[in-house]
C-alpha cells in the first residue's frame, strides 16, 4: 500500500475513532442535555454506564492501536506483520487499516483469505 493511502486511511480511522471516544464521554453536550443526576442508580442506568464503560475502553485501546500504526507508518514497516514481517495485503488494510498480522497470524486465522 502506498505511503498516500495509508496516510489517509489512518487520518480517518482517527477521526472516527475520536470522535466517537468524545460521544461515550458526553464531550460537546449541551448543559441540558446532561447524563442522569447523581444517585439515580436504577438498572437500566448502570447497565448503560458499564456498557458505555466498556465501549470507552474499546476505544481507547483502539486509539492506542491506531498510534502503533502511525508509528510502523513513519518507521516505514506499516503493512508488514509485526509478527513475521510478511506483507499485509491491501484489501486488508483498507478493511482493517490497524491490522498488525496477516489473516493466518491471526488467533483462529484462516486460510482462505
Amino acid at each position: 500500500m502506498d505511503e498516500k493511502r495509508a496516510k489517509e486511511l489512518l487520518a480517518a480511522e482517527r477521526e472516527r475513532v475520536e470522535a466517537e471516544l468524545a460521544a461515550v464521554r458526553g464531550e460537546g453536550r449541551e448543559e441540558g442535555d446532561a447524563k442522569r443526576p447523581a444517585g439515580d442508580f436504577n438498572n437500566e442506568g448502570l447497565y448503560e454506564d458499564e456498557l458505555a464503560a466498556g465501549r470507552e475502553q474499546d476505544l481507547v485501546r483502539r486509539l492506542e492501536r491506531l498510534e502503533r500504526a502511525e508509528e510502523r507508518l513513519v518507521a516505514g514497516t506499516y503493512g508488514l506483520s509485526v509478527k513475521s514481517g510478511e506483507p499485509i495485503p491491501d484489501g486488508r488494510l483498507e478493511a482493517e487499516p490497524l491490522a498488525e498480522l496477516t489473516v493466518d497470524e491471526e488467533p483462529g486465522g484462516s486460510k482462505r483469505w
